[in-house]
């Protein structure tokens, strides 16, 4: 029984009494039974709000968001847990027709993202190498790439073409001769080009949107068996305000890539695990 079936069931109960009774009380009711009846809409009309409520998504506030530099500072305060819990309510938002158990099985859970609030400068796209320095663990690594063509250890991802041309051009601090930054996106580049420039290019970072890195791992060009970082390029808006988190048509493709299987299993062990990160 539902609990709007158990609080309307009083109201469906006869009381017992005598005929004479029950015809009297068909044309008449009495006071007492007014007052029992009035009491008892009173309680159902003072208990259904409860039933109505549910968590909502809480809004960044309009401050936390700086249009001259296009970043969110709201992630910047975001612990593991906070950021499980939002990305999760952002899912929830955009793919309600999923079961609970559907949305349990894209859940990230806190323990496999990476607490990033010691990171005290602003999330600009010129401090992205700095952050990545920062977090890497040995950073002398970032400028080598693994002698399998197409296998980075970094993978950045972001929302377009264009934010990931920009970030693939901060990055090439990192490019010599035998690592090279890849840029995977569809804008300006067919997916074949890059699925050749992969399979014949050692590539220490590569820097993509969901979609396009859904691909070609789909294709076996990019290859994740040496995979160390993912790195998500949360904190960038547009002029319309929003980032990679906020829009359907980035979001889901977005949770799908990050929940592919070789990467759930390996999101914050210690031994060859896979680093999550929100920038």
């Amino acid at each position: 029984m539902s609990t709007e079936d158990q609080l309307q069931e009083p109201l469906l109960e006869r009381i017992s009494a005598s005929p004479e009774a029950e015809v009297d009380a068909k044309t008449k009711p009495s006071a007492s039974k007014k007052r029992k009846r009035a009491g008892e809409t009173e309680s159902i009309a003072k208990k259904a709000p409860k039933k109505a409520k549910s968590k909502k998504v809480k809004a960044i506030e309009e401050d936390e968001l700086d249009l001259d530099v296009g970043i969110n500072n709201a992630f910047s305060h975001m612990d593991s847990q906070l950021l499980a819990d939002y990305v999760g309510q952002r899912t929830k938002k955009y793919e309600s027709d999923l079961s609970s158990i559907e949305l349990e099985d894209k859940y990230i859970p806190a323990s496999a993202i990476q607490d990033t609030t010691s990171w005290d400068k602003p999330r600009t796209l010129d401090n992205l190498p700095g952050f990545l320095e920062k977090f890497a663990g040995n950073s002398t690594k970032l400028w080598s790439a693994s002698k399998k063509n197409g296998a980075p250890h970094t993978v950045i991802v972001t929302a377009a073409g264009l934010r990931a041309a920009e970030i693939a051009r901060v990055m090439r601090k990192f490019q010599t001769k035998d690592a090279t930054v890849a840029k995977l996106f569809a804008k300006h580049i067919k997916l074949q080009d890059s699925i050749k420039f992969l399979k014949s290019s050692r590539t220490g970072i590569a820097v993509g949107t969901p979609t396009r890195l859904k691909d070609l791992m789909d294709d076996g060009a990019l290859a994740v068996d040496r995979l160390e970082r993912i790195i998500v390029d949360a904190s960038h808006i547009d002029i319309k305000k929003r980032g990679i988190l906020d829009m359907k048509e980035t979001q889901v493709p977005l949770i799908l890539w990050l929940g592919h299987t070789e990467f759930k299993e390996k999101y914050g062990a210690e031994s060859k695990g896979i680093q999550l990160l929100f920038y």
